[in-house]
């Protein structure tokens, strides 16, 4: 599985392609395209790629959804004895963000693009699958013994 950790709107986000994340608002309009180049790790299929403070020549590229607020925050304060109150709600601007690719060094390691290739190659295992599969067919096959009592 192939993920990575980035630095959007101030906080710290594991991301996969394929799914999407609601992060705090970005100035850019639903159904573009957005390039967050602030990757701080990469994990590809086990390999760790740790950045110091960043991954050099590392990308996720995504696609923004909407924009939309977040859930409502009651903010109370009181002192007691001093007939003292306050009672405010908040509600978070987010950008929801679907992530299409994470990119190394100009070269998509997971994502759409990196799918279509992995979908070729099972094509030419199931080949030799067959193959396998007509030499033992070929092959005689050995005496069974079995013990009687």
């Amino acid at each position: 599985m192939t993920y990575a950790i980035i630095e959007a709107g101030g906080t710290q986000l594991r991301v996969e392609p394929g799914r999407f994340y609601d992060i705090n608002r970005l100035a850019v309009e639903a159904d573009e395209q957005v390039t967050l180049d602030k990757v701080l790790f990469v994990s590809n299929d086990g390999e760790a790629m740790v950045g110091q403070p960043l991954v050099e020549g590392a990308t996720v590229t995504g696609t923004v959804v909407s924009h939309l607020r977040g859930r409502k925050i009651i903010v109370y304060k009181m002192q007691p004895k001093k007939k003292t109150r306050k009672k405010r709600g908040h509600r978070q601007e987010l950008t929801r963000v679907m992530i299409d690719a994470i990119n190394l060094n100009g070269q998509v390691i997971a994502g759409a693009a990196a799918e279509a290739t992995a979908k070729t190659q099972p094509a030419v295992a199931a080949e030799t699958t067959e193959e396998v599969a007509a030499t033992e067919a070929a092959a005689p096959a050995a005496d069974v013994v079995t013990a009687d009592s």
